[in-house]
């Protein structure tokens, strides 16, 4: 048996090849992959070869965001039958080191990830028609759209950063950045019952999801800067941001909009940023960073995707085939026109 692959070589060399793929064994599952969403490190790895001091080094299977159908499993499996729907889990804590046995599993000092170069060799990922993983990666999501399915991983990325807000509820709400992470943050904050959230951009059309995600208003930092500066008026507005975009100016404004004993939830990532150390200590303010997710959270956003809890339709803005998975690429770093491209799979 065979499967196809999106596979980068070198920055700006995606190849879709064909390599063998064995049956499951114990404890493992056989995936058909449906669909795999593209996400800011493929975009990195695909532009830059990587990001920061992770550098691809060999071949890489790109993807960590998929959903698919068991079409066979191995002997001692007992969560998942053939025929099931599920999202596949990427993340892989050891579950021995010391981190993860004080139960902080994003900190795994030996933690496998799924199509990052981060570990050498790589960990492979999933955009492919067929994979063998480990059954206990797959989290049944009953019948609910294979798209929308694939958007459990970075869901579950934004319910973790959630969890370390803290309790939305009444609270009002800045969101930096308009992109999936954006989105989905704007998504969860609205889910948690937040009173008011305001999201910022660049481009109007990732703010237009936005507003359909739950924003309450979506501000245009190109087209309306001064908008934002009213809410820095009487030392801050806002109880909580959360910080997408890694951007030093929204991360200044974002800090100067944020009330006194605000908290500041980093997201986005970038290189070394300045940061205006007066405001974040004149204003008490809690910095506070946000790393992947645990497997509960994992879970929590299956479930709310199953259950119609969440709506994440609305920031899939693309598809494509497997072979156009350069136009993909291509699509998905594009600002102006995408928020989350999905690769769309046949494994018939």
């Amino acid at each position: 048996m065979e499967t196809r692959i999106c596979r980068l070589h070198e920055k700006h060399d995606i190849r879709i090849e064909t390599q063998p793929v064995a049956a499951p064994g114990a404890g493992e599952a056989l995936i058909a992959v449906g669909a795999g969403g593209i996400c800011g490190s493929d975009l990195h790895y695909y532009h830059a070869g990587g990001f920061g001091p992770i550098r691809v080094k060999e071949p890489i299977i790109l993807g960590h965001e998929a959903a698919g159908t068991v079409i066979a499993i191995g002997a001692e499996v007992n969560n998942v039958k053939e025929g099931d729907r599920v999202a596949i889990n990427p993340s892989r804590p050891c579950m021995a080191c010391e981190y993860c046995l004080r139960g902080m599993t994003t900190h795994c000092l030996n933690m496998r990830f799924r199509g990052s170069a981060m570990r050498f060799p790589h960990e492979q990922g999933l955009f492919r028609d067929k994979i063998v993983v480990e059954a206990q990666q797959c989290v049944p999501v009953g019948n609910a759209d294979m798209s929308a399915a694939a958007c459990s991983e970075p869901l579950a990325v934004c319910l973790h950063a959630r969890h370390m807000a803290g309790d939305l509820l009444g609270k009002r709400v800045l969101v930096t950045g308009a992109g999936p992470i954006g989105a989905l943050c704007t998504a969860v904050a609205a889910q948690a019952g937040a009173a008011e959230i305001v999201t910022t951009d660049l481009q109007d059309m990732p703010l237009s999801v936005a507003t359909r995600m739950g924003a309450t208003r979506t501000i245009n930092m190109i087209a309306e800067a001064e908008a934002l500066a009213q809410y820095a008026e009487g030392k801050g507005y806002f109880d909580v941001v959360f910080e997408c975009s890694g951007a030093a100016p929204a991360i200044a404004g974002a800090i100067a909009a944020l009330r006194p004993q605000g908290r500041l939830v980093q997201v986005g990532i970038g290189g070394e940023t300045p940061v205006p150390l007066n405001a974040i200590v004149g204003k008490e303010i809690t910095y506070q960073g946000t790393q992947r997710f645990r497997h509960v959270e994992f879970f929590e956003a299956v479930r709310l995707i199953r259950t119609g809890g969440l709506d994440v339709t609305p920031m899939v803005t693309g598809s494509f085939a497997l072979e156009d998975a350069v136009k993909a690429f291509d699509t998905a770093g594009d600002r102006a026109k995408a928020v989350k491209v999905h690769l769309t799979f046949d494994a018939a």
